[in-house]
């Protein structure tokens, strides 16, 4: 369907964007790119996890992340099986009048990939490849050992104890060691593709293969993806014609025990907390043990133990393959019979072993299977007559997922040389498998409907039956109708030159989600073991309890927007307005212990998203010089409308030594994720945070805490410029979030964690309470110093920064009668060179506990940080 004649909001961008800068997920690409979708890594490590949020999240407990259909065949989770070389665009599906066609696996929107594919003529072969190096971004400015020794001989002077170190002591030590410049590292990072495509006016196809390496700018992580991809397209007849897709993926990856971790106990926790004043290997060539200073915590662990003495690999096989049939009995009618199968293993290996700090030697094994089966069945009609045009589709689909898993682990044994592979050998350990399996089928009709060219409609029905849900409840019905009006093809507009198109869209439609997994609407035991008798007893209690019918989790969405091209559409500009309201909310609702039960699942809330995107783009200049920019930017606003009886619902505890408690609150009549905690008032008369008492109980509790802070931003934001010069092209992508709030985690551990003498940011140094610094930054240095959760730890997370800057040469191959090259192109790129931002933690474009859950967004607790990036790449036809 041309943009001209769509009647919903729909998204596009094309593999030349795609490809401008190197990413492990296509879609972390798309970030900036496409409004109203907003894109947050869950961490900077090497194919780390992202989040991806199609005008805001609709679920508070459940998946919020949006359905990914690649080549028409739906894909579960993020399609990192794909090169971005692979692609020839994306779509995104924001409102429901496009999304409702998708049914339950449409409310978080719908992103379309579309890979390359083969042409009829000649054979064409081609390379794109770029090798780069990475660098982190910023490091912190932490104390040095001249100035860690000067804290902490303070804070014993203020707690009225012999100092550690000595006045002569702390004058003699230098710079100490840099445990940052100890771990991380300039890394390589590339890629390489090449595909062989061609064909003729009966066949096509399509052959590519590549090879993504990374390696992590932390020492000893890594990710490496090698995929093969085919596609073939043949008319056997002028009646039929066949299809088939296949992508095999195999990803590696070793990981580093980066995120969380409280004193020490994590790599970045590590690295940020070790004291500078040590040394990192003993003379003897032993790494130096971290707890020999007195008060040191007793979970510290020296950096270079989780790189050297752990191991975290993971293997994973990936395959999509699908296949279609065609027939075509009378021109306009199509039948189409297709199916697929997505089939992932995945296996994890971890393995510490006996020289790490307090271990025994200790093994995980996790392996994972899941398998999904798809059928579609669609009948086609298009038919032009007059001034009329009518499109109409009908179909129904099968969906069937199995899931398997297996979690083997142990510790102590004899020997590490075995690592994960002999588990069974070790003195104490357990086990645990899971299997999970859902279907989905599925009626489905659309309509499309033209007039004249001008007066656009569009109506679908899709109706799901999940195994999900109880009896009676089994199916949802999601309903969509769309209008359009191309006002600029009415005749009293034709005197308007400046005018080139101008339309009017109005949409409106459902969608639900399967917000539940598997089993959840059934009475439920959950296992447990304990010791009785001497001996191991497996015992069972109620856990979940059926809670009567469930009804579907239900997002209905209403769009209006105006695509407007000006100057013979030099210049466009979209605009949409939307309301997203979802209903009966699916969450776990707790139970009284009279029930015998711990909790159920009800429908309990209501969650509303609205807001406002535009976007606008433009040739500046054309001829020998050329200038083109675009732009979009998002206004989305989240609220909470209702909750079970109204309550509050408290997030999770996040546990760290100095503050153990929780850190969000959901609450009716604010936006979801809102950081929740104390407001500091000041210093008491020795140093200590003081905290404002709001209900005058005279002491520091629940209802004291206020909102700290939210994660939502206030707006996203996007802006490409796109000059060229007879053979030269310069690109530069700028991205950015404004508003939002980041709970940084980290620094309570870092900056107030007096008691274990963790090494700290320079500004403690500084910046600490004294009788003549009452105002200072940071309390006073004290063992015993009392912080609590607070809007101390919010930050603001607002940023802008230079996503990618791309110089290129297109080389002149005909000029040049380089007759065995049709195309070449050779640039060199940087990424995130520059991040404009009051964020003071390593980076703002981080939330180490994202993911499908929409209430912990925002948090960084020791996250791996993003990177830097330099290219140099080549794009070759042959």
């Amino acid at each position: 369907m041309l943009a001209v004649d769509l009647t919903g909001s729909v998204a596009s961008v094309k593999s030349e964007e795609l490809n401008a800068f190197p990413t492990t997920n296509v879609m972390q690409s798309l970030s900036g790119r496409a409004a109203g979708v907003q894109i947050s890594p869950n961490t900077g490590s090497p194919g780390g996890a992202i989040s991806v949020r199609v005008r805001g999240a609709n679920s508070i407990f459940g998946n919020n992340e949006p359905l990914y259909v690649v080549d028409g065949f739906p894909y579960s989770g993020n399609p990192t099986l794909l090169n971005n070389a692979d692609i020839e665009s994306i779509d995104i599906l924001k409102d429901a009048s496009a999304t409702a066609i998708y049914g339950s696996r449409g409310a978080n929107g719908v992103v379309l990939i579309t890979t390359k594919r083969g042409k009829a003529g000649k054979t064409v072969v081609e390379y794109d490849g770029y090798y780069g190096f990475q660098s982190i971004r910023n490091k912190l400015d932490l104390m040095d050992a001249h100035e860690y020794a000067a804290t902490i001989r303070q804070r014993d002077l203020n707690d009225g104890i012999t100092p550690k170190f000595t006045q002569e002591e702390v004058d003699a030590f230098g710079k100490g060691t840099d445990w940052q410049d100890e771990v991380f590292r300039t890394a390589p990072i590339q890629n390489h593709a090449i595909s062989v495509k061609g064909g003729t006016d009966k066949t096509r196809f399509l052959l590519s293969g590549s090879n993504f390496d990374q390696e992590g700018i932390i020492r000893g992580s890594n990710y490496v993806r090698n995929s093969v991809r085919a596609n073939i397209t043949t008319e056997v007849s002028p009646k039929f014609k066949f299809d088939l897709n296949a992508i095999l993926s195999r990803i590696d990856s070793d990981r580093k025990n980066s995120g969380g971790g409280n004193r020490g106990a994590s790599l970045i926790s590590s690295i940020l907390t070790a004291y500078p004043t040590l040394p990192v290997r003993t003379e003897t060539g032993t790494l130096t043990d971290l707890r020999q200073y007195s008060w040191a915590s007793n979970v510290i662990v020296n950096p270079l133990d989780f790189i050297e003495n752990e191991n975290d690999h993971i293997r994973s096989n990936k395959v999509l393959a699908n296949g279609a049939v065609t027939y075509t009995p009378v021109p306009g009618l199509a039948i189409k019979i297709s199916g697929g199968i997505e089939n992932t293993n995945d296996r994890t290996d971890i393995y510490r072993n006996k020289k790490f700090l307090n271990s025994t030697g200790s093994a995980q094994v996790q392996t994972a299977q899941t398998t999904t089966v798809l059928n579609e069945n669609t009948v086609t009609y298009t038919k032009e007559f007059g001034e009329h045009n009518i499109s109409a589709v009908a179909g129904i689909t099968y969906q069937n997922y199995q899931s398997t898993s297996l979690n083997a682990n142990g510790a102590g044994f004899i020997s590490d040389t075995p690592e994960t592979y002999d588990i069974q050998s070790a003195a104490q350990g357990n086990s645990n498998s899971s299997f999970q399996e859902w279907t989905l089928a599925s009626y489905l009709a659309r309509v499309n409907y033209s007039f004249r060219g001008k007066y656009l409609a569009t109506a679908s029905f899709r109706t799901d039956g999940s195994s999900r849900y109880s009896e009676g409840e089994k199916w949802g019905n999601f309903p969509s109708a769309s209008l359009a009006w191309r006002i600029s093809e009415e005749p009293f507009m034709q005197d308007v030159a400046v005018v080139s198109d101008l339309k009017l869209r109005a949409g409106y439609g459902e969608t639900g989600s399967t917000a539940i997994d598997p089993y959840q609407t059934l009475n439920v035991l959950t296992s447990g073991r304990t010791v009785f008798n001497d001996a191991i007893v497996t015992s069972y209690a109620p856990g979940t309890r059926q809670a009567g019918p469930l009804k579907w989790e239900t997002t209905a969405q209403t769009n209006i927007g105006i695509d407007l091209g000006l100057l013979q559409n030099r210049i466009g500009i979209t605009l949409d307005y939307y309301v997203k309201n979802t209903r009966d909310l699916l969450n776990p609702v707790s139970r009284p212990a009279s029930t015998g039960y711990a909790n159920t699942i009800q429908n309990i809330g209501k969650v509303q998203n609205k807001g406002i995107e535009i976007g606008a783009n433009a040739v500046v200049l054309e001829g020998n010089f050329k200038w083109n920019v675009s732009g979009n930017i998002s206004f989305n606003r989240n609220k909470v409308v209702s909750l079970y009886g109204g309550k509050d619902i408290y997030g999770d505890v996040i546990g760290i030594a100095v503050v153990n408690d929780v850190t969000n609150i959901l609450r009716e009549g604010e936006p979801m994720g809102i950081f929740f905690g104390y407001v500091e008032s000041g210093y008491d008369a020795s140093g200590n945070p003081t905290y404002y008492d709001y209900n005058d109980s005279k002491n520091y509790d629940v209802g004291d805490k206020r909102i700290t802070g939210d994660p939502n931003p206030d707006f996203i934001y996007g802006f490409n410029s796109t000059m060229a010069f007879r053979n030269f092209e310069l690109g530069v992508f700028i991205q950015g979030s404004q508003g939002n709030d980041i709970l940084n985690l980290s620094r309570i551990n870092q900056a107030y964690d007096y008691g274990q003498g963790l090494n700290m940011p320079r500004d403690v140094y500084q910046n600490t309470w004294t009788e003549q610094n009452p105002t200072a930054a940071y309390p006073k240095m004290d063992k015993d110093i009392k912080v609590q959760m607070s809007d101390r730890f919010v930050e603001d997370g607002s940023y802008m920064r230079f996503k990618n800057i791309q110089l290129g040469y297109n080389v002149p191959v005909s000029a040049l009668n380089i007759t065995w090259l049709s195309r070449a192109k050779v640039y060199v790129s940087a990424q995130n060179l520059i991040t404009i931002t009051d964020y003071s933690w390593y980076d703002p474009e981080i939330s180490s506990y994202g993911g499908a859950n929409s209430y912990r967004q925002g948090i960084d607790h020791y996250s791996y940080p993003t990177a830097k990036t330099f290219t140099v790449g080549v794009n070759l036809g042959f």
